[in-house]
């Protein structure tokens, strides 16, 4: 297990990761007008297996769930379930911007175990500062005074908290379990076999788990599953294992910023102003967290 600063090489796949995961968070919303977001979360986990595993075998990846990682492995793929449970419920009750606002908290909580958790990992000063300046700019991306607060928003804040904590959960998990012995494609696959074997039967018994599915969401599910699914997260469980926890998570903060960009170009969300002071905060922040000087 490696703690080392983020390079160019980790920089850029985590700058055009966090842009894609923000385009996520739209495409979700659009999807969920075709299906429930159970099986959505359940349709989508049991597809990605199958590329992720032709993938594995054309690069002679060796997938090894019995190296002492089985018991947490099946631990985090429970977690993964009940994160994107309730993120996808989450955006189905309220919007994109909100839910990204909470659901990316989660470098907070992340940065914070990793002081106590994970050797080497401790918060310094630049890390302090730079989390407090990228979070306020993700303050001023998506903060909107709110004039009707509904039992659905309630809930839909309350959904999007609660996945930021199984998030934050499997990351530590990542670095202290012997999780760390496994690939990441072991890991990923953990995580999608779990999941799609508690979710499918379930969301079979939900009477809307088809809605209004046409062509066109298909194509855009289909994206999600090959691209962002599979393709996106081998890369960042594979930074995951090999760079510092609190740095990596910090470009979790561009994520609700690209992501209230593409609301503004998808689904015609108003963009002002605000946008372009969290964009600078943003950046300022992630780039005084992985200054050099700083001791992972």
């Amino acid at each position: 297990m490696t703690n080392k600063s983020i390079d160019g090489i980790a920089a850029t796949f985590l700058i055009v990761f966090s842009i894609l995961l923000g385009l996520n968070q739209v495409l979700v919303k659009l999807v969920n007008v075709g299906m429930h977001p159970i099986f959505q979360v359940a349709l989508r986990s049991t597809l990605a297996i199958i590329p992720i595993l032709i993938y594995c075998y054309f690069t002679k990846k060796k997938i090894n769930f019995f190296d002492g990682s089985l018991l947490p492995g099946l631990i985090a793929g429970v977690l993964f379930a009940v994160e994107f449970i309730l993120l996808f419920t989450a955006l189905d009750y309220s919007t994109v911007t909100r839910v990204s606002l909470i659901f990316y908290t989660m470098p907070v909580w992340l940065t914070i175990a990793a002081h106590f958790l994970i050797k080497d990992d401790r918060l310094n000063l630049n890390k302090s500062i730079g989390l407090i300046i990228a979070f306020v700019g993700l303050v001023f991306a998506v903060y909107q005074p709110i004039t009707n607060y509904d039992i659905r928003q309630f809930y839909g804040d309350l959904f999007s908290l609660l996945a930021s904590f199984c998030w934050a959960i499997i990351a530590i998990m990542l670095k202290t379990t012997r999780l760390t012995r496994s690939i990441p494609e072991t890991q990923l696959l953990y995580q999608l076999i779990v999941s799609g074997i508690i979710l499918l039967p379930v969301s079979f018994m939900l009477d809307d788990y088809i809605r209004e599915l046409d062509a066109q969401l298909t194509l855009i599910f289909s994206f999600q599953v090959i691209v962002i699914m599979c393709l996106g997260f081998i890369g960042w469980l594979w930074v995951m294992s090999k760079y510092s926890a609190s740095s990596t998570s910090s470009f979790a903060f561009l994520t609700p910023i690209s992501g209230v960009m593409f609301g503004w170009l998808i689904m015609n969300d108003v963009i002002n102003e605000q946008i372009f002071i969290s964009l600078f905060l943003t950046c300022l922040g992630i780039y005084i967290i992985n200054k050099k000087n700083n001791q992972n």
